[in-house]
């Protein structure tokens, strides 16, 4: 049975270049990168010019790029490390000396961050474990199409204020949030601000000085590259607390011994996905677009989520009433297509989707909706196969739903 694989967004294969890269520095070129001999230092020289690769994918500068072990490590050390509770005042302010040092342990009160209802759990839950510190946190909601409201953004702010952390583009709509918008707000207010980039680097040009962005976070297996590395932006100047202790390497930020072949490997991803980013983005959103209307006009009542709002070029996300998004996606596994009910951390989840319950749909629809993510091999062969597919599988489960048939005569 040929496969079809449309879960981009959950992870992707390592390109054959990328693998290429890599070999080398799981056999022969085994330095550690720290080691002053030859071995160390070739291996060190290959790091360094991963650090110029990935920086030159988002406008940064080289010594701005400390390596980690994935997307949610990068998130938990922006937040974390940029909320301070008992070592530092905020970067904006002095501690008046006269101050009674003893009051330090209330110094999580003088904090204040800012972040979304729909961001990804490893942004939420980092923010919940925040407030059980107590440090508050105003979630900002969205509208229909997943998007805040810059307004309300300024609203939200207040003189505690220290961080903004909000996704570039979200894992299951796709929807992009309006980033430039919200560095002017922030830069304004002299207060850092920190974005996701993890399901948006790669597909639209990021530049983080045009964002005016302190943090983003990066994760390799999004785009091409193995999974178990990661990345953090930190911009020249930014006050950072380290959370893990050790060595001196990545300049105190991160200590351990580096990740050398994930990191090469994330280099050349990031090499490939920047001369590629333009090219890809046009054949893919074509593609996405075939899919995504070739399924709301071939299956009755069906609704594409958030498709109205600037998305990332290769994400749809399709609500089909009546069915349940679990038993779709196991019917359609069985005939050679993989996609998703949403977040691949969250599979196998009771809850509804919080992204789709955010942006106003009821738990059942939220159930019913399923994310087609595309790649960068994607076929428009592969998409004709989709389209055959899925409409006759909806069909079925349909009619195995004992409620659907009264919700659909309601309809019409």
């Amino acid at each position: 049975m040929n496969r079809v694989y449309l879960d981009h967004n959950a992870t992707t294969a390592v390109e054959p270049e990328v693998l290429d890269a890599i070999l080398p520095y799981l056999s022969r070129e085994f330095g550690n990168a720290a080691s002053i001999h030859t071995f160390g230092q070739k291996a060190r020289a290959a790091v360094e010019t991963a650090r110029e690769q990935v920086a030159a994918l988002i406008g940064a500068r080289p010594q701005e790029i400390v390596f980690t072990s994935g997307g949610t490590e990068a998130d938990n050390h922006a937040i974390f490390g940029g909320i301070p509770l008992l070592v530092s005042w905020p970067a904006s302010r002095s501690p008046n000396p006269a101050d009674d040092l003893g009051k330090r342990f209330s110094i999580a009160h003088f904090k204040h961050v800012i972040t979304t209802s729909i961001e990804h759990e490893a942004v939420l839950n980092t923010c919940q474990a925040l407030e059980k510190q107590g440090v508050p946190v105003t979630y900002l909601p969205v509208d229909g199409q997943g998007v805040i409201s810059p307004e309300a953004l300024c609203r939200a702010l207040r003189k505690e204020t220290v961080l903004i952390t909000v996704m570039h583009a979200n894992n299951e709509l796709g929807t992009v949030q309006p980033l430039e918008e919200i560095g002017r707000i922030a830069a304004d207010a002299d207060v850092y601000f920190h974005t996701d980039a993890v399901q948006s680097a790669g597909k639209v040009p990021i530049d983080v000085n045009a964002l005016r962005l302190d943090l983003l976070s990066l994760s390799g297996h999004k785009f091409y590259a193995p999974k178990g590395i990661g990345a953090l932006y930190i911009r020249g100047g930014t006050r950072l607390q380290q959370l893990l202790y050790g060595g001196h390497h990545q300049r105190g930020f991160r200590p351990g011994t580096e990740n050398v072949a994930g990191i090469v490997g994330m280099g050349k991803a990031a090499e490939l996905a920047r001369k590629a980013l333009v090219e890809d983005a046009a054949r893919i959103s074509a593609l996405r677009d075939r899919l995504e209307q070739g399924l709301l006009s071939r299956v009755r009542h069906s609704r594409a989520n958030g498709a109205r709002a600037s998305r990332t070029p290769n994400t749809t996300n399709i609500m089909f009433p009546g069915i349940e998004g679990e038993a779709l996606v196991i019917a359609l596994d069985l005939k050679g297509l993989a996609c998703s009910t949403g977040a691949a951390c969250s599979s196998g989840a009771v809850e509804p989707s919080h992204v789709l319950t955010a942006i106003g749909l009821s738990p059942d629809e939220a159930r019913a909706s399923l994310r087609f993510s595309l790649g960068r091999h994607t076929t428009a062969t592969e998409i004709d196969f989709a389209l055959q597919i899925v409409p006759a599988a909806v069909e079925q489960l349909r009619e195995l739903s004992p409620t659907y048939s009264k919700e659909a005569a309601t309809r019409s």
